[in-house]
């Protein structure tokens, strides 16, 4: 397959200048960059064939060869190939690249020049535990935390009032310094500004020259009807302050719920023990349970068992996404009398001498035990 031509990839004249090849090959390696296209799969083609194009074309003896004889004229296998590309070459392409890099990444890459390097400031987690029944209706509350804040008597500068930042004279400015090894050339951030270009002098006398003091500031956080355990409220903004003049991050109300005394919340739906006596598991009867409205009433039926659910709808939550509410799921648990009195012992005995008497019929579930054990253990 024949190669397209290099001007016509990177969308210029035969007459650009390098600074118009450097804009083009940056906006098509913004554009075309694998990790910019993960689900392009023709992205790094297009990516390499942008390289290359500017490779060749932004050296001004490959880029004599290719106008005079074309592909073949910068052919590393082709007779009369005139070689690898000098330094200022390579400079020039390492330049780009890392100004493509800095845009993609927002990093400090090589293309830094005359620019202080602004970060947005950190996200912040607050962990704030609310009751069953705050989450269940909304509520709002205020809580304190600690941040980095831009200060105030510097406005964030870092330097003392009445003094101003300075370049700095390792990097000039630049918040790069080029390290040339050999035939290579690295960038890398300056260790005496950090990348921002610029040195304190004077630093301020209360942040010591950081531009950001730490803080404890009170926010008012809203809390809506429905949430759950894991759910994130976002307060935009409030997150630790920028650097170099960067946007403040977000901080992030982490919703955490207290262990209730009677309900278990499963999403939407709230689950319960409710204990009833021997005497209304056996005989049935009405019993009076809590919900988080006040009180409902059941109806127990007679020979009730230990397990039996309840479903009362519409008794549980409405979730932050949801349409309707969940249900109330009562679990029965049959309580045994406990600190028996003489006269009811033996009341006891004389019901069990009574079911005793017809078991099959009075303890269905115990005579089908007992003779399942039997088989297991009778050959």
């Amino acid at each position: 397959m024949s190669k397209r031509d290099y001007y016509e990839i990177l969308g210029v004249n035969k007459d650009a200048s390098e600074d118009d090849l450097k804009k083009a090959y940056r906006k098509l390696a913004m554009k075309h960059h694998p990790d910019r296209n993960p689900d392009n799969p023709n992205a790094e083609e297009h990516f390499k064939e942008a390289k290359e194009a500017y490779e060749i074309l932004s050296d001004a003896q490959k880029r004599a060869a290719y106008d005079q004889y074309g592909h073949a004229g910068v052919d590393p296998n082709a007779r009369g190939f005139g070689g690898g590309a000098g330094a200022k070459g390579f400079e020039g392409f390492a330049d780009a690249f890392g100004d493509i890099f800095g845009d993609i990444f927002g990093g400090a890459g090589g293309g830094g020049r005359g620019r202080s390097n602004v970060y947005r400031g950190a996200d912040l987690r607050y962990n704030l535990e609310i009751s069953l029944e705050e989450a269940a209706r909304g509520t709002e509350t205020k809580i304190r935390i600690p941040a980095m804040v831009a200060c105030d008597t510097c406005h964030g500068s870092g330097a003392k009032p009445g003094t101003q930042p300075t370049t700095c004279p390792t990097c000039a400015g630049h918040g790069q310094v080029r390290m040339q090894q050999g035939f290579f050339s690295i960038q890398q951030t300056c260790p005496n500004c950090h990348g921002s270009g610029k040195v304190v002098q004077t630093p301020c006398p209360d942040c010591h020259g950081a531009g950001r003091i730490k803080q404890h500031k009170t926010l008012a956080v809203k809390i809506p009807s429905g949430v759950d355990e894991g759910d994130r409220i976002r307060l935009s903004g409030e997150g630790e302050a920028g650097v170099n003049g960067g946007p403040p991050g977000d901080l992030y109300v982490v919703i955490q719920i207290k262990a209730h005394s009677v309900f278990q919340r499963d999403h939407n739906d709230l689950h319960c023990e409710m204990p009833i006596s021997f005497t209304v598991a056996a005989l049935g009867g009405e019993i009076e349970i809590p919900t988080l409205d006040g009180h409902a009433k059941i109806k127990i039926p007679e020979e009730t068992q230990t397990g039996k659910v309840f479903r009362l709808r519409g008794k549980g939550i409405k979730g932050v996404r949801s349409t309707t509410h969940g249900d109330l799921m009562c679990h029965v648990v049959v309580e045994t009398p406990v600190k028996l009195t003489e006269e009811q012992r033996e009341l006891l005995r004389q019901l069990e001498e009574l079911n005793q008497a017809d078991g099959a019929r009075h303890n269905p579930k115990a005579k089908s035990w007992m003779d399942k054990v039997r088989e297991f253990f009778v050959p």
